[in-house]
Order: structure tokens, then C-alpha cells, then sequence
């Protein structure tokens, strides 16, 4: 018998667990696309931005990690259209024929409509992303140190974070700890309250999904760094170096760095009605796409009918990725050996989220911690969740000499030219 064709579109947490468990399969023939030669871990991307990682930290080709797996193939390039009744998809590297297709794909960036807040704030969504607001923030730190006008430097030096789920406490923590320690020995010349940072959510709390309890402890830690904490306020626009929220308070600024939602990548070929919520596509418990039998959707991109625990459908969380990927490598040996399938049932591992050094919260099933057992939960969790043993290596060492230290030295502008 022939082995079958499996096309996996998106290199994430789910792709990644489908293509490497499928892979010990050799009645299957793999192929995963992907618009980078890498895969990434995003919970990290904010410590590329800050410094405190390499970007080959949280990073690993993925041909190389591929290699010795003589049924697992690469494809370069970024999926354009699928054609069902064909089975074939377009990407910028050419046509592909599939038996099985698995769209893995994530989310993008969810700018709410508003076009000024797309052009003038900074995502945290990819690698790329990570870079480029780590050195628009050296670069502000290098022009503020040199302008001699007051309000245009602290305009500067303002930081606007959209977003207080965890990626929006991390980066704000993490910056809020810069400032008050590495800046003010590398800038002597700013002084500390010409520098603000401000959190700011359109909800009335911080980190939404977490308890009540991460959330009141979160703020407390939150305004103990120095940082201004702005809730039920809603970004309405960002143009002129001036963020407005919808209540009419305004903050000049040059940087706002945007982690306030996501929404999921569009799917040029399937038809509109398989898309729920947030344009995520709608599939059974076995992650089948509705409408399809040999078509299916994995991690933040799908919505899953028919799981009691999760009525509105699953957490848009790594843990949920992960575990739909495995299940579904674990279906397709099924469906070879003509066994039935096996629903999938997430197992909530818990929720956390860093503040800032030795301060962390964490909701596991049935306990809660903070502080250092949070912290140290969290780094644990974090390294044993990259992709290699090499990643692992490199970021411990990486966070053993920031946490003795409480410095770090890759405060590096790759940029050749400065920003206007």
C-alpha cells in the first residue's frame, strides 16, 4: 500500500507535535510548509525584544531538526489557496498534492479595525517582531540621551503596552525591572522619572483567564515596579506620537507595543461557512474540518464543536496546540489501521504568567503559587518546553547569568540606520 500523503501548513506548537509523531509512521509521507525555515517559541519572544535571549535561543531550523527522518519532508514558503475538490494547495514554493491536509497555521495580529494602530504600533506576534521593538527602543534610548528638550524626551521614553494578559505583564514587567536597574547604569544621562510605562487593557482586570487571586496579586506587583496600570481603557487610535482611548484620555508617546488580541489566519479555498468566532475554523472532536472528511485544523486556528468542558471552545494556549497535535498523529495511524477515532479532551495543565524577577503567578488544577515557587515553576515549564536540548542549554545559561547578575549583554541595534 502506498503511503499516504499527510500536508502539514504552519511549523507552531501543533504542527511541530503532529509532524514528529507522525513521523515514526512509515505508512505516512509528510510534508510541512511553513513561511520560515524555523520553528519559534512565542511565550519567549518577549525576552528576544528586551535582551535577555538570543533570537537563536528560542529557534530551530526546521530541516535540521527534520534530519534522519526519511518520511518527513520541508517546503519553504507561504500557503496562498487550497483546493479541495483537487487536493492540492498553493504556496509561494508551488503545488502540493495531499492525501490528508492539516492547516496549523496560528493567529495573527488583531488590530481591531484600526489602521493607525496597524502602522504605528509594534506586535509581538514573530521573531521579527521581537527584533525590531528591541532596537526601537535602544534607538529612543540613544536619541532621548541627546535631545535636550524635556517633553520630547520623555515622549521618548514612554512606553504604551496594549494588552494585560500575559505577554502585556511580562514585557511591561521585564521593562519596568530594566529601567530601574540595567538602564540607569547604561543612560546615565536620562533620569528615572523621565521614564513611564503604562499597562493598559479595555477589560477591568489584568490576565483575564487567570483567578481572581493571580489577578489582584498580579496588580499589586504591577504597581509595586512603577508601572501604570490603566483598565477599562480601550485604544481607539495611535497616530501624531499620541494614544487615545476610547473614554477621551490621551498619552504622547513614541512606542506602543501591541499585544492586545489576536485572530486567526484566513484560509483562501475553504468556504466561509466553516468559520466561528474570531474566524477560527469549526471542527469536530477529531479536529476534521466541518464539511470534510479528509481536511483538518489544529491549535489557536480551529474551534472545536462537541467538547462539554469547553462549550465556547478551547484557550488559545500552547498546551491545547500541543496536545491536538499529538492526538491527531495518534488518529491518522488509526484511520490506517481501520481503528476508530479518538476524541480529543484537553487536559488543563494550568495557567502562568512572570512579572518579574522572583515575582510570578501560577494557576495550576486545584493549587496556586506566587512568588519565587511561581517563578521558578515558570522557568521550569518555559525551558523544558523548546524544541531541543541546544535551545535549553543556551537559554539556562542565558538566565543563570541575568538572574546572578541581574544584567544581561545583548542590548545589540541591528539596525544599520536609525528610525525617523
Amino acid at each position: 500500500m502506498a503511503a499516504k500523503k499527510v500536508v502539514i501548513i504552519g511549523g507552531g506548537f501543533a504542527g511541530i507535535n503532529l509532524a514528529q509523531k507522525l513521523s515514526k509512521d512509515k505508512d505516512f509521507e509528510i510534508t510541512l510548509v511553513d513561511k520560515n525555515n524555523y520553528n519559534f517559541f512565542p511565550p519567549l519572544l518577549y525576552q528576544v525584544a528586551t535582551g535577555f535571549l538570543e533570537a537563536s535561543n528560542i529557534s530551530y531550523p526546521f530541516r535540521k531538526f527534520f534530519q534522519g527522518k526519511e518520511n518527513l519532508r520541508f517546503s519553504l514558503g507561504a500557503f496562498q489557496e487550497v483546493f479541495p475538490e483537487q487536493n492540492r494547495v498553493s504556496t509561494e514554493s508551488g503545488d502540493i498534492y495531499y492525501d490528508y491536509l492539516v492547516f496549523a497555521t496560528g493567529t495573527q495580529t488583531n488590530y481591531f479595525g484600526m489602521e493607525n494602530v496597524r502602522k504605528n504600533a509594534v506586535p509581538m506576534k514573530t521573531v521579527q517582531d521581537a527584533l525590531a521593538l528591541r532596537n526601537h527602543i535602544l534607538w529612543n534610548k540613544e536619541k532621548a540621551s541627546k535631545i535636550p528638550d524635556l517633553a520630547e524626551r520623555k515622549k521618548m521614553l514612554s512606553i504604551v503596552v496594549a494588552g494585560a494578559g500575559p505577554t502585556g505583564v511580562e514585557v511591561s514587567g521585564m521593562l519596568a525591572e530594566m529601567h530601574k536597574g540595567i538602564f540607569k547604569k547604561d543612560y546615565p544621562e536620562l533620569k528615572r522619572e523621565e521614564v513611564e510605562i503604562y499597562l493598559v487593557d479595555a477589560l477591568p482586570v489584568v490576565l483575564n483567564p487567570m483567578s481572581k487571586k493571580s489577578q489582584e496579586e498580579t496588580l499589586a506587583e504591577l504597581k509595586g515596579l512603577g508601572i501604570n496600570v490603566l483598565l477599562d481603557h480601550a485604544v481607539k487610535d495611535f497616530q501624531d506620537d499620541v494614544v487615545t482611548f476610547a473614554n477621551g484620555r490621551t498619552i504622547e508617546t513614541k512606542t506602543l507595543i501591541w499585544t492586545s488580541g489576536v485572530t486567526a489566519v484566513e484560509l483562501p479555498g475553504l468556504p466561509k461557512d466553516v468559520l466561528g468566532t474570531g474566524k477560527r475554523v469549526l471542527v469536530d472532536n477529531y479536529n476534521r474540518v466541518k464539511g470534510f472528511t479528509n481536511i483538518f485544523a489544529l491549535g489557536d486556528i480551529c474551534l472545536i464543536e462537541g467538547d462539554p468542558g469547553f462549550p465556547k471552545g478551547h484557550p488559545q494556549l500552547a498546551q491545547v496546540a500541543i496536545q491536538q497535535g499529538r492526538n491527531l498523529a495518534k488518529n491518522f495511524s488509526r484511520m490506517q489501521a481501520g481503528k476508530p477515532l479518538s476524541g480529543f479532551r484537553y487536559t488543563d495543565k494550568g495557567t502562568m504568567a512572570i512579572i518579574g524577577v522572583n515575582k510570578a503567578v501560577a494557576d495550576l488544577p486545584g493549587l496556586h503559587f506566587k512568588g519565587f515557587i511561581a517563578y521558578f515553576l515558570w522557568l521550569v515549564v518555559h525551558l523544558f518546553s523548546l524544541i531541543r536540548y541546544r535551545n535549553q542549554v543556551k537559554t539556562f545559561y542565558n538566565w543563570v547569568v541575568a538572574f546572578v547578575t541581574r544584567d544581561q549583554s545583548l542590548r545589540f541595534i541591528v539596525d544599520s540606520k536609525p528610525e525617523k
